[in-house]
């Protein structure tokens, strides 16, 4: 069972709502190409909110997304397009289907 995962939450500056929401849809590529990303979602919570939620098998997947291409474009074109840092939690999933 898949039972770790990342919760990403990033609020966009005023007016970057659209850039936010581009920056993530061009990251799918990206992600597909990650052995250790089980699944990986882009969301839009509210009109200047986004989040991403992934899952890994293991720890080792999750680290490795955390220092990979899309957390590294993310950290660059953060004082851009965010209002804050993202808030990056890592959770353990109890149960999937």
């Amino acid at each position: 069972m898949t039972k770790f995962a990342l919760l990403v939450r990033l609020e966009a500056k005023p007016g970057k709502e659209q850039e936010v929401a581009a920056f993530l849809k061009s990251a799918l590529p990206l992600a597909q190409e990650e052995t250790g990303t089980i699944q990986w979602f882009a969301l839009q919570i509210g009109p200047s909110t986004f989040g991403v939620f992934d899952t890994f098998n293991d720890d080792n997947g999750r680290q490795a997304h955390l220092s990979g291409p899309i957390a590294k474009a993310l950290m660059e074109k953060a004082p851009e397009l965010l209002a804050q840092k993202p808030v990056i939690e890592a959770v353990e999933l109890l149960a999937v289907k």
